[in-house]
């Protein structure tokens, strides 16, 4: 009983103490006048911005049941909105209620309705808000009189706000609209952290970045940093260090990924690379910023599935340069050329199709790479290393060494966009490839067996492989030993036309024509390629050619002689041909005449369409060929006087 009755005596002692609380409370605004409130808030927003607030709409004073003070149409750096730093259609503080108890004005909080903050920087690269910066390096600084020290409030919250950023040094100007942050004020700590989400090119993006130390970060000095971006195209996160004296530097741990390069660069405003591929990314890399250059060093790379480790540095000399060095076990190009037809799809034309390189004009390029493995369409190259410089819009790749189609490829390819489209010059090297293989994948011929050497060196323009084939110019030399012609077997085709001349020669169609050497000379002018040199040796044929090859067409006119060579004899017997038709599939003609003349049985054919006589002589002729004795001649009327008889044509039974 006596316990119950002081538990009662207790409840209505704190009941009693919260209604003096209440009380008290509800008798302030009576002491403190809402004018004095409002001028004090003023006053700690100037001392904590280093900005004038201007009010332009009402002021709303409430001290019960929570002390706050809602400003409307807010104006802080200029009374003129559109030159303002900061404007908002209304602020509310929040004020701390025991300091209020003793008539001092504290604000906890700050809330920003609807504002509009405006962060620019001029020519020379000062900032709107460098008042702001000084009046907080002073107010955060260790030498700070307490009279200055006013930074009673810990945190303010930004809600469905805008921020323009304009740079007039660097041309940019960039809008983050539904803004929501939260800033964690360093009114006790060094600290200052921000987090929310903005809208930028219509993504959402979350946002969280961490100061170690403010003062140190306003006055130049080094302090620890860390930044999250969060979105759809991209994540992006760096933790480490950065100052500003004597210049800016910043150094720590990038780390970036996004479901698509090209798409992340396109969202950021950068024109990405022609072509297809810059699908998946990520980078993770010790990064050091100092002033306009960024250096990445123990980078590790990946993009469409490769892999890759070095150094890479961007740095801006009037224009953005990258430069670098990467390595990697395994590179597929195939991603990045995919897009790029030199054939059509049958691989019987040259590719129409427009080929671009609008995306290479706006930075410069300094790169060297290596690969122990190299996939670039079909083509499979081992050890590679592969220099890429870039100016003003002209490409040089550099091959310093390739094995490429069991052997070595050297040379360079250089590229420049023109008014009539690309300009091509082209200097190449193939030492001891395999011939079927590189002539297949680069020409689409696979007609040569062996080993050999290749070189080229050509110009061509055009807007597409097509146009390009029809203006090129150079030469190209090939040569090989111990190889085979593949598709013809000629040895056995001209025995047997030696035997029997007038033969059926289309079984011959197959096999392969072995040779000890092979050289070829090409000159080529507007698409048209001339044979200077063409011939083939072996042990049992020698072949010369001679004419020309329609690089456009991509078809054949050559004229050649092709010889058996007899060990017993000192004369081998020899068969003048034509080839024509397509590169792919020429047809090989031999000369009838030649084989008719040859023939026994058919020569008098010859003599006798030559001479329009000898008519006894090309029955006999047709008789030999046929082996079909000859039918009894008709009964026909004499001959009128100097008219020859008529011929009588044998016929079968």
């Amino acid at each position: 009983m006596i316990a119950a009755k002081g538990f009662k005596r207790l409840g209505i002692g704190v009941a009693a103490f919260v209604a003096a609380g209440i009380g008290a409370f509800a008798l302030v605004p009576l002491f403190i006048p809402a004018d004095h409130v409002r001028d004090a808030v003023k006053a700690e927003i100037k001392a904590v911005t280093g900005l004038d607030p201007v009010l332009r709409g009402d002021a709303v004073v409430s001290l019960f049941p929570s002390a706050g003070v809602t400003l409307g149409d807010v104006v802080l750096g200029n009374e003129r909105a559109e030159e303002a730093a900061l404007t908002a259609e209304g602020l509310t503080a929040r004020l701390r209620l025991l300091p209020l108890l003793v008539g001092r004005i504290e604000i906890a909080d700050v809330r920003l309705v609807r504002p509009r903050i405006a962060v620019t920087f001029d020519a020379q690269g000062r900032s709107n808000w460098s008042a702001l910066i000084d009046t907080l390096g002073r107010a955060l600084g260790p030498d700070a009189k307490r009279s200055d020290h006013l930074l009673s409030f810990s945190e303010i919250r930004v809600t469905d706000g805008t921020i323009f950023v304009h740079d007039e040094r660097h041309r940019i100007s960039e809008t983050l609209a539904g803004v929501g942050l939260s800033l964690a004020w360093p009114s006790i700590s060094r600290s200052f952290g921000a987090t929310g989400r903005f809208l930028w090119r219509n993504e959402p993006v979350d946002v969280g970045v961490t100061v170690a130390d403010l003062f140190a970060a306003l006055a130049g000095s080094r302090s620890g940093v860390k930044v999250r971006l969060t979105g759809a195209p991209l994540k992006f996160a760096f933790d480490g260090h950065f100052s500003r004296n004597p210049t800016l530097k910043v150094e720590g741990i990038l780390a970036a990924d996004a479901p698509s390069l090209r798409q992340a660069l396109r969202w950021g405003g950068l024109r990405s690379l022609p072509g297809a591929g810059l699908g998946r990314f990520a980078v993770r890399a010790q990064t050091i910023v100092v002033g306009s250059t960024v250096a990445m060093t123990r980078l590790n790379l990946e993009l469409d599935g490769n892999s890759a480790e070095g150094v890479l540095t961007l740095g801006s000399d009037g224009r953005p340069i990258l430069q670098g060095t990467l390595a990697t076990e395994a590179l597929d190009l195939t991603p990045y050329v995919s897009t790029l037809r030199v054939l059509t799809r049958d691989e019987r034309e040259w590719s129409a199709g427009k080929i671009g390189l609008e995306g290479i004009s706006g930075f410069d390029l300094d790169f060297r790479l290596s690969a122990a493995k190299v996939a670039l369409l079909g083509a499979r190259l081992g050890r590679t290393a592969v220099a890429a410089n870039l100016r003003g819009g002209k490409l040089m790749l550099s091959i310093g060494e390739s094995q490429a189609f069991g052997g070595l490829l050297k040379g360079t390819v250089g590229l420049a966009k023109v008014d009539s489209g690309i300009d091509l010059k082209a200097q190449l090297q193939f030492s001891d490839v395999d011939l079927e293989t590189c002539l297949g994948d680069l020409f689409a011929v696979r007609r040569l067996e062996g080993k050999g050497n290749l070189a080229v060196a050509i110009e061509a323009s055009g807007a597409s492989v097509l146009a390009m084939a029809r203006s090129v110019n150079g030469q190209a030399s090939l040569t090989a030993e111990q190889g085979a012609l593949a598709g013809l077997n000629l040895e056995q085709l001209l025995r047997r036309l030696e035997r029997r001349p007038l033969s059926d020669t289309r079984d011959f169609r197959g096999g392969r024509t072995p040779f000890d050497k092979l050289n070829v000379a090409l000159k080529i002018q507007q698409g048209i390629a001339t044979a200077q040199d063409m011939r083939l040796e072996g042990s049992a044929v020698r072949l010369a050619l001679a004419g020309s090859a329609s690089i456009p067409s991509r078809d054949l006119d050559l004229k050649g002689t092709a010889t058996l060579i007899n060990a017993n004899a000192s004369d081998g017997f020899e068969l003048p041909f034509v080839v024509q038709g397509r590169w792919e599939d020429p047809v090989m003609l031999p000369d009838a005449q030649m084989l008719i003349r040859r023939s026994g049985a058919a020569a008098p054919l010859l003599d006798a369409v030559r001479e329009r006589r000898g008519r006894d002589a090309v029955r006999s002729a047709i008789e030999s060929l046929t082996r079909i004795p000859p039918a009894a001649p008709a009964a026909a009327a004499p001959p009128a006087a100097g008219q020859a008889p008529p011929a009588v044509i044998p016929t079968s039974k």
